[in-house]
């Protein structure tokens, strides 16, 4: 069988997922010679079976809103991989959720949880509602609805959830409430809990932190780090902030982020009362940016994205397929150096293969942004032992896992002439641990 073959026959299973197919084909493509080469993995069957999810869940969840009117959402939670641990992966609640979009999240989200080193499988979750201006208590009446189904699919030692977009520490608390009142237990079943009943430091800053820390260790392959570089930001929510903190910290000056009316360009450095100020907005539910721009009297360009800025670095943290090939063209006319994913896919295969082309540092998310679910996987163990870490210790325990995970792209994704595929490398370090974890357990 080809590459082609096959993927016509994940297509043919999989009719009108696009999202779910360009995760699916970037990974064979990565995987393709050392599945070909392995024939225990070819007799059990491993890149048809991995590929396929273990269990899709889909779900009513009515719900009455504050005129006492019924809405009907549709639920979903797809646990992709549980070879290596329980199922890990957040839930989103957006009117854009669809099964593609949650299984392409859940199949990125296997590889990305086995590269932590950590034992945990893929999932992913959520619902077509918008939280959007909802008030506390309809968001917390459809987080109740949401978990009366989903409480019976969900447990500490078989999948644990946590936030995504629309997902935060409000909407944990309801999730989790209800799961406690329906189980009559308290247990670590979701990640991203109040610090007071159970959360860990550093988890809303730790997809920007470890993004941060990953591009870091990019940039000590070309002999140079953060200091003195100017980074181009897209969005402006828990990783935007995240990264920004840790890349002032690091000597680097943010001059962008960005939002669904546009981005804003801050010559001078969103840093220190400019991140808190954004960190405010965000907090009333508007995720535009302009007001930054009139607050601090910076330049805003409505509708537009950041790339056509000029950036030694570039750290794309708001969604999937938002930076395009005419915006990687723009990076590398402008001398981007480094390009790292905060955000699950946000660079199209165009822009992918023009930044491989120019030889310039570029790595997935799978890898660049794996921070987060890691410092979940650091939750659930203190969570276990029934303790908590300060800061510095998840931040400690957070760096180190990055770096880690950096050394496994570049053991595997590292060319003959010295070019690091990040791409290849994550994909083929995650899909090994995972595919042997599968042959060693049976056709099951």
């Amino acid at each position: 069988m080809t590459i082609r073959e096959f993927m016509a026959s994940v297509e043919a299973r999989n009719p009108a997922q696009p999202e779910f197919i360009q995760a699916v084909r970037e990974v064979v493509e990565s995987v393709w010679d050392i599945y070909q080469d392995n024939p225990v993995y070819q007799e059990n069957s491993i890149l048809e079976r991995i590929v396929e999810p273990e269990r899709i869940i889909t779900f009513r969840v009515p719900w009455i809103d504050d005129d006492s009117k019924v809405h009907v959402n549709r639920g979903y939670r797809v646990e992709f991989n549980g070879a290596i641990g329980p199922y890990k992966g957040g839930l989103r609640f957006h009117p854009s959720v669809t099964l593609s979009i949650l299984k392409f999240l859940g199949f990125e989200q296997v590889f990305k949880n086995s590269l932590t080193t950590l034992p945990m499988g893929g999932g992913k979750g959520g619902s077509d509602f918008n939280p959007k201006g909802k008030s506390d208590r309809e968001i917390m009446a459809f987080c109740h609805a949401f978990m009366q189904e989903l409480f019976r699919h969900i447990g500490p030692n078989t999948d644990v959830p946590a936030g995504d977009i629309g997902v935060g520490g409000r909407e944990i608390g309801y999730l989790f409430g209800m799961y406690r009142k329906l189980r009559n237990e308290f247990t670590g079943v979701l990640t991203g809990k109040g610090i007071k009943w159970g959360g860990s430091l550093v988890r809303p800053e730790a997809t920007g932190f470890g993004c941060v820390y990953f591009a870091e260790e990019m940039l000590k392959t070309k002999g140079t780090n953060f200091n003195g570089k100017t980074v181009a930001l897209s969005g402006f929510g828990n990783v935007a902030w995240g990264a920004a903190q840790k890349i002032t910290e690091l000597g680097g000056k943010v001059v962008t982020i960005s939002g669904p009316d546009g981005y804003i360009y801050d010559s001078d450095g969103i840093s220190g009362e400019k991140i808190d100020y954004l960190l405010e907005l965000r907090a009333t539910n508007n995720d535009v940016v302009q007001p930054y721009a009139e607050e601090f009297d910076v330049e805003f360009f409505p509708g537009k994205r950041p790339w056509e800025q000029k950036a030694d670095v570039a750290l794309p943290c708001a969604c999937e397929n938002e930076l395009r090939e005419e915006d990687a063209n723009n990076l590398v006319a402008n001398g981007c150096m480094c390009v790292a994913e905060g955000a699950n896919m946000p660079c199209t295969p165009e822009a992918i293969e023009t930044f491989q082309n120019a030889r310039i540092l570029y790595a997935p998310g799978k890898a660049a942004n794996a921070g987060g679910v890691a410092t979940s996987g650091l939750e659930m163990s203190q969570n276990s032992m029934r303790m908590s870490w300060s800061a510095e210790e998840v931040d400690e325990k957070l760096h180190r896992i990055m770096v880690e995970i950096h050394n496994q792209c570049v053991e595997h994704g590292k060319k003959t002439d010295g070019y690091i595929d990040y791409v290849h490398g994550a994909n083929i370090a995650g899909f090994i641990k995972v595919a042997d974890a599968m042959v060693e357990q049976g056709v099951v």
